[in-house]
Formats: structure tokens, sequence, C-alpha cells
């Protein structure tokens, strides 16, 4: 799959989907079977991500299946792993349903771990977001940024470049592992984006390494993950993350402590993820329920309220059923600078971090 700019910048678009399609609803007999079911076992999915606090809530309010969340922060190929692990198990540290990263989409279903399923509103997920037989599809995307905690530098920097100062010394941090999170993968892909603008799969992810090496030697880089909490107590007073997880902690925060997130002006770069559900599901129409419910014009507006682009953005934009107030919240990005990694570039950058990461950066 090749995520193209024009796919998925925010804007309305010609779509070739009628609305009557859009809003169409899952049938009585899936409603009913999901309930028979009684719950839904999801996992990797935190509250402040995305808005699926609120998005989890509303399904069990709609429909009056339990959610039993796993792991809120493992990172995708935990979530992969939890499949594999619990494939004869129909328990409930099986998940139904997983929320990944572009790349592991299709790894899980070469590896026979997700089953097809399309969804009412398939026809407006755009074509090089989805698996044309329904094994994965897009969800939402988000703008790779670093957050600042403005009581300890009140002078934001704005770059990556910026970040090699030694006045940010003991104070940048990256939100997990590299080679099992996304969002790290990608931050490592952005930064050598920021060295080599035109670089591509295992050239940016190289660059990527070699400018998080220069950060940690310069003694910028801190070996702590960054979060919330981290970052409150001064931990890690700047960290990358999707602009969607920033935006919801700093609300969070509500200026205690202040906090301003930035979107690198040396590389913007966009992330999507994808569901699927899992071939060895527990609970197979509650996940198709599930499915239902998110790709839905209010599970898509459920992830826009968490700052999240939802994948069928262009659709809804074009009926007319997004909030302005719901516009307004997202963060300006300048028009033709963001850059949709495709699977093929993302797919090499994941194998290269495996490669080097270890032996670049010294750890484990």
């Amino acid at each position: 799959m090749s995520v193209s700019v024009r796919a998925l910048t925010l804007g309305v678009a010609t779509c070739a989907l009628t609305a009557s399609a859009a809003l169409a609803e899952p049938s009585q007999e899936l409603i009913a079977a999901a309930k028979a079911e009684g719950q839904l076992t999801t996992i990797a999915l935190p509250h402040n991500w995305c808005g699926y606090g609120e998005v989890i809530q509303g399904f069990k309010d709609k429909y009056g299946i339990t959610v039993n969340e796993l792991d809120p922060n493992a990172g995708s190929a935990d979530e992969l792993e939890a499949i594999k692990a619990n494939k004869g198990n129909t328990g409930p540290q099986a998940p139904d349903v997983i929320d990944v990263g572009l790349s592991f989409g299709p790894q899980a279903m070469a590896e026979g771990l997700i089953q097809p399923y399309k969804v009412s509103t398939w026809d407006s997920i755009p074509a090089d977001a989805k698996d044309p037989d329904g094994h994965w599809y897009g969800d939402y995307y988000g703008v790779l940024a670093f957050a600042v905690n403005k009581d300890i530098f009140p002078e934001a920097p704005k770059s990556f470049a910026d970040l090699l100062d030694p006045a940010y010394a003991n104070s940048v941090a990256l939100p997990g592992d590299p080679r099992t999170g996304n969002s790290t993968i990608m931050t490592v892909y952005a930064a050598g984006l920021s060295e080599q603008p035109a670089a591509k799969g295992a050239d940016a992810l190289n660059a990527g390494v070699a400018y998080m090496k220069a950060l940690k030697e310069s003694g910028n880089l801190v070996p702590v993950d960054g979060n919330a909490q981290n970052f409150a107590q001064g931990t890690t007073p700047i960290y990358f993350d999707w602009d969607y997880n920033l935006l919801a902690m700093r609300d969070a925060a509500n200026g205690n402590p202040e906090v301003e997130v930035v979107v690198p002006s040396d590389a913007v770069l966009a992330g999507v993820y994808v569901q699927a559900i899992s071939a060895y599901a527990p609970h197979p129409n509650a996940a198709k329920l599930w499915m239902e419910y998110l790709y839905s014009d209010e599970g898509q507006l459920g992830w826009l309220k968490g700052y999240c682009h939802p994948i069928r953005f262009d659709d809804m934009m074009a009926r007319g059923v997004i909030p302005q107030d719901l516009l307004d919240k997202l963060p300006p990005v300048p028009a033709g600078t963001t850059v949709f990694p495709t699977l093929d570039e993302q797919t090499a950058a994941k194998a290269t971090v495996a490669e080097v990461w270890a032996k670049e950066m010294g750890v484990q």
C-alpha cells in the first residue's frame, strides 16, 4: 500500500461514495450476535490516545457490550505477539482486535494472524489505505511532533536541528524503543528526513539513527521513555510522539505545566495506523461490530475529537458532517510539506532499525 498525500490531505475531495452508503448501519443480525457474545477484548488503547476513552465509552453505551482492555501501553509488535500467544485461548487475555502501525498490518496478514472483514463504509476508505480483501484498513493518522515543558524551557525549540543545542542537555526523550513501537520508528525516520529531506526507507532510517546517536553523544537524549508523568516531573521535558497524543496530554495538564506542541519545521511526517480483527478472536461478532462503530461517522468524529485525522475525513468533509469547532482545533501544518512514507518505505525502515539500532546506540 502507498498512502498518498493526495488521498490523505485535509480538505474536500471527490468521493465516489453516496451519502446513503456512508451512513449505512450494521445489520441487526450482527448486533444481536455481538450482544450474545457480550464482550470485546482490545489491546494497546490508552484512553488519552486519539480520544479512545470516549470512543470506547461510546461503543459500550450504544451496544451494551463489555470492553475488556488489555495492556494500554503495549506497542504494535506486542499486539501481534499477544495474538500469537493466545491462538488456542478463548479467555480474557486473547485480543479480538488490534490497532497497529501501518507496516504491522501486512505483517500480521502474512503471518495469518488476522481475518478479513469489510465495514459498511468500506468504499469511503481510500483504496491506498486498506488491504483490498479487508484484512486491515487505515483508521486515522497524525503528524510527528514534540512537546516542550515551558516551565523549564520558556522559549521552545522549533526543529530537530535546535534539539542538538547544549541548552537541551538531559532533556530530550523518545516515546519508547523503535524496534517495537511504531511512533518511535517514525520519530527516528523523521529525524532522518531533517538531515536528508529526499531520503526514503532504509536511507531515511539510517540518517535518523545517525541523528539520534549524535543527540545521545551530545548528552541531550535521555535513556528514559517520554510520557506525561516524566514530562511533568521534568525528567523528560521534551519528548516526541504523535501530535494527537501530545495535544491530549497538554489539555490534561491544564497549564500545570504549560505545554507547547511543536511540529518540527525541518521534517513534517505523518503516520497512518490500521485496524484488524484477530484470526483467533474469541468474540468475532463483537469485533466486527466494533469495526462498524469505529468507521461510522460517529466513531470517526470520536477520533477527530481526540485530535486525530480520521481516515474517512475527505468523505465526511464532502458531506459536510464535520463540525467547524473540531476543524479549528487541529494544529496548523503548512500545505504540501507533509511526508507520508509508503508501506514499502516503512517496511524497509522497520527492517533496518532492527538491524542497526542496538549496534549504533549501544543498547540491548
